[in-house]
């Protein structure tokens, strides 16, 4: 691995994570109450032995790189770094990044000075836990130009997910980003021997997604970026375009791997964590996820009823307080006789003092975090909410698609944006 150079995409605008990409980038959403996204893609190169690392970013990024430049610090007698590339007008470009090809392409000068013989392209909105030195070996041995991570998915979500298309030694003869029709799904399909031969005949998963995790020889990427200089989008230009004349291979991945790029995913892989048995164990010793570490007081429950929920540091939860299926982020107050279902609390950025609080109350702005007598069910709260007494958060008109003063409806699922305020008594 010490001739990999991994290069994180995180500076994407997230459009199917709005509002939670109202005021940061994806990369930089918090998950699993005290993490960030970019953590998990960071976490598994240090895991793996990749000790060099950048993260391009672009779009609202200050969060992104004040998250990682206090929480990934290296020996200063060590190669190691974790260094943002920021999008930056040069010489050579005054534009911003363009696409994935492009942010590649404005950057090649620090993959030049390194010198790896691979670099390794990962997107920052994914949940899964990989070892790069199992997708190297597949690279290595089979002399491929670029080997993609691919995972078995059902019909249902092929559509929403890029598809690959193997020959029988795993060379990728076919991608197709969010195939739509019939037909293109039919024709996707993974054979019956080879999902037979690898376990995964009869288990509905017949189609082998893209995801996003790309190892590419360092020339050959080189050469296909300088072949095509208006490309802008890494799959769709610069890979798929090009299968017949290079070596495409696929490096099959079966453990739990999510995609994060909605609202929905968000919000259904979040609650998975607090199940009993999730899918996903942050605490797994086989891969830690590292994070920002913040001196912050253990959670305090006064006489509260909890089921199936995960509580960071620093919560406080009241008396008669009622938690099911919940996630609550960092500093999380809930107000007495609260109930919250289905919920996930991304928490807050700091405690309020009392003077603060004294001070709003005259100004009629409710305290951050949930207040007393609330329901909020199947609801995602941003960082810094403040919500009043007495507030309902039921999606009581059963919208699928809406958009308020102080939430956003996706799905069905209502999305309370950073900083937000909803008044005492507020029923959405």
């Amino acid at each position: 691995m010490q001739d990999v150079l991994g290069l994180i995409l995180g500076g994407g605008r997230g459009a199917g994570l709005y509002p939670l990409t109202k005021l940061r980038s994806a990369a930089a959403v918090p998950v699993a109450g005290q993490y960030r996204l970019i953590d998990i893609p960071i976490s598994n190169c240090i895991n793996s032995g990749l000790p060099r690392i950048y993260v391009l970013t672009q779009f609202l990024s200050v969060s992104l790189h004040r998250h990682i430049a206090k929480t990934y610090k290296f020996a200063p007698f060590t190669r190691g770094f974790v260094e943002v590339l920021a999008a930056q007008q040069t010489n050579e470009a005054t534009d911003w990044y363009r696409g994935t090809a492009d942010a590649v392409r404005q950057n090649l000068r620090y993959l030049k000075a390194d010198g790896a013989t691979d670099t390794l392209i990962l997107c920052g909105d994914g949940l899964y836990r990989m070892n790069y030195r199992e997708l190297l070996a597949t690279h290595r041995e089979t002399g491929a130009d670029v080997t993609i991570a691919v995972h078995p998915v059902p019909r249902a979500q092929a559509p929403k997910v890029g598809v690959v298309r193997l020959a029988d030694d795993n060379r990728i003869v076919e991608l197709v980003e969010k195939p739509q029709s019939a037909e293109q799904l039919d024709a996707l399909r993974a054979p019956a021997p080879w999902l037979e031969k690898r376990g995964l005949a009869g288990v509905g998963r017949e189609h082998l997604a893209n995801t996003g995790i790309y190892l590419c020889r360092r020339e050959v990427l080189f050469d296909l970026l300088a072949a095509q200089p208006d490309a802008t989008d890494l799959v769709t230009e610069l890979f798929a375009r090009n299968l017949r004349t290079h070596r495409f291979q696929a490096h099959l991945f079966d453990a739990y791997w999510e995609d994060l790029g909605s609202i929905k995913t968000y919000h259904e892989a979040s609650l998975a964590l607090a199940t009993t048995t999730p899918p996903f164990d942050f605490h797994s010793p086989d891969g830690v996820i590292f994070t920002h570490v913040r001196n912050l007081p253990a959670s305090q429950v006064r006489g509260a009823r909890l089921e199936q929920s995960l509580i960071s540091d620093g919560c406080l939860i009241e008396a008669g307080a009622r938690i099911e299926r919940c996630v609550l982020g960092l500093r999380t107050r809930v107000g007495k006789n609260a109930t919250l279902r289905d919920t996930v609390v991304c928490g807050a950025d700091r405690y309020e003092t009392e003077d603060e609080r004294a001070a709003n109350r005259l100004q009629r702005v409710p305290d951050l975090g949930v207040g007393d007598g609330c329901v909020i069910e199947r609801a995602i709260l941003d960082k810094d909410c403040r919500i009043g007494t007495d507030v309902r958060i039921v999606n009581e008109r059963k919208l699928r698609e809406a958009e308020g003063e102080n939430y956003a409806i996706r799905e069905g699922i209502v999305v309370v944006p950073k900083g937000a305020v909803v008044p005492d008594g507020t029923v959405i």
